[in-house]
């Protein structure tokens, strides 16, 4: 398996941003339980800490050469998954500061290009 060097360079990139966020859900859990769409069963933390799980591995199996394709393309798919609770942070936020709501509402349509991010870093493996 083979991968350009800006290739590398970009899937590095990706999983240092998977790895970031997955460990801030650790670190600061609350602003993700605030976001946890209500349909899901289940307390909110137990998700949190999912998807920062979810995130972490990622960004491991995106580092390593041998398996970035495959996660790469999962990733694509976590980061469609995660869309709903971005709609519900926006919602929640519409009547916060206009700080607040820009962060909010920026989070929609941020979701696009991580998606096509990953399905290019997942293409760039051979």
């Amino acid at each position: 398996m083979e991968t350009s060097r800006s290739g590398s360079r970009s899937a590095l990139a990706l999983a240092g941003l998977l790895g970031a966020a997955g460990a801030t859900h650790f670190a600061k859990p609350r602003q993700y339980d605030s976001i946890v769409p209500r349909r899901l069963p289940g307390k909110p933390r137990t998700w949190t800490y999912a998807s920062g799980v979810a995130e972490v591995a990622l960004a491991a199996a995106v580092a390593a050469p041998r398996t970035r394709g495959t996660a790469a393309k999962l990733a694509a798919v976590f980061f469609a998954a995660v869309f709903p609770a971005n709609v519900k942070m926006a919602y929640d936020y519409r009547a916060k500061s206009p700080k607040a709501r820009a962060i909010a509402y920026g989070r929609l349509p941020l979701q696009v290009p991580l998606i096509l991010w990953a399905l290019r870093v997942a293409r760039s493996t051979r």
